[in-house]
Parts: structure tokens; C-alpha cells; sequence
């Protein structure tokens, strides 16, 4: 299981254009419809909304995906 994240926590992840930072602005538990697909999750495997630090893109990812920004 990954770490477990919260909302308003400062996360990094590696996208096509490298390192990319942000803020958890949700914490889904439950399959949602995201640009066109369904995104599964549950309590035990959430996935996590974030906003770049950079550019306010919103991005959806697995907590295996994160590294928390100290």
C-alpha cells in the first residue's frame, strides 16, 4: 500500500515534461468519471486530485505516483 496523502498537501510526481509539484485539492475513494473515463479507486487504493504549482493544470494520480514535498 502507498503512503497515504491529505488535502493540502504539497506532492511531487514525474510527468512527460519531468518533476512536476502540487497541492491535493481532493481525495476521491470511489470509481469517478474523469475526462472521459472512469477512474477506480476505494478507501484502501484512493486516488488523489492535484493542482501544478506551475500552470493550475489539475492531474489525477495514485498515492504510488506521489512523493510528499517537506
Amino acid at each position: 500500500m502507498s503512503e497515504r496523502f491529505k488535502v493540502g498537501d504539497h506532492v511531487r510526481w514525474n510527468s512527460e515534461a519531468g518533476q512536476v509539484s502540487g497541492r491535493i485539492v481532493r481525495v476521491h475513494t470511489r470509481d469517478f468519471d474523469w475526462k472521459g473515463y472512469t477512474r477506480h479507486c476505494s478507501p484502501d487504493d484512493p486516488q488523489y486530485e492535484i493542482r501544478s504549482d506551475r500552470t493550475d493544470h489539475v492531474a489525477v494520480h495514485k498515492g504510488s505516483a506521489l512523493v510528499r514535498v517537506r
